[in-house]
């Protein structure tokens, strides 16, 4: 139970540091923090809670995460659906603390209509600079599958696990600065789905791609990583 609390917390944590950032933080005139800000932001909650419960959970907080690492053969298969339930429930948590907070300043309100509404994310219509489905696809697949290398090289028995986080948070932070415009950057399918149900519409009815594709990404990574990369000799 210990494992799945850590995976709630750490969840909550990067989802109510990264899309809290997006919605309060952004967009303010002449202060806001901008693309580079969020990126960051998601990052930075990345790495604080790597090193704060990593220890105990492994500090996946990300579906797909778990999924790569099973794929790479780091993580049993059993416990797949308890970290999901996890980090799905953490993920939902925390968005529903930002919508709260959120309807507390007056006019507030999530227009469906809106590509990145409540920070969700979309393609299509609803992609911040109008990408295709088949651009979020790609995009979504090729920077989750990097994700999980980074995660898998940093972390492995014969790397400097000292610096793990680190290098894992600025990942993301560099995930973000890449994919902000294509779709709001998922990477993540407990994120998406947090905001998505909230915002409901076409958001929720496109989070399908946000499972797929970072999941598959990260599948594919796995077995990259354990069949081309991993020193089995030294192992």
């Amino acid at each position: 139970m210990k494992k799945l609390f850590a995976e709630f917390f750490g969840t909550y944590w990067l989802v109510f540091g990264g899309c809290g950032s997006a919605l309060f933080a952004a967009g303010i005139p002449n202060l806001g923090i901008g693309f580079a800000g969020v990126a960051l932001a998601f990052g930075l909650t990345v790495l604080t809670m790597a090193y704060a419960v990593g220890h105990i959970s492994g500090g996946h907080f990300n579906p797909a995460v778990s999924f790569g690492l099973w794929a790479g053969g780091r993580f049993p298969a059993k416990d797949l659906l308890p970290y999901i339930i996890a980090q799905c429930v953490g993920a939902i948590a925390a968005a529903g603390t930002l919508y709260t907070i959120a309807s507390g300043k007056a006019g507030f309100v999530i227009d469906s209509t809106k590509a990145g509404a409540f920070a969700s994310n979309g393609f299509g219509a609803f992609s911040p600079d109008g990408y295709s489905l088949q651009s979020a696809f790609i995009v979504e697949f090729v920077l989750t599958l990097f994700f999980l290398l980074v995660i898998l090289g940093a972390t492995d028995k014969f790397a400097n696990g000292r610096f793990a986080g680190i290098a894992i948070g600025l990942a993301l932070t560099l995930i973000h600065l890449i994919s902000i415009p294509i779709t709001n950057t998922s990477v993540n399918p407990a994120r998406s789905l947090s905001q998505a149900i909230f915002v409901d519409g076409e958001p929720l009815s496109q989070v399908w791609l946000f499972w797929v594709a970072p999941i598959l990404g990260a599948i594919v990574a796995g077995f990259i990583y354990k069949t081309l990369l991993q020193n089995h000799d030294a192992a």
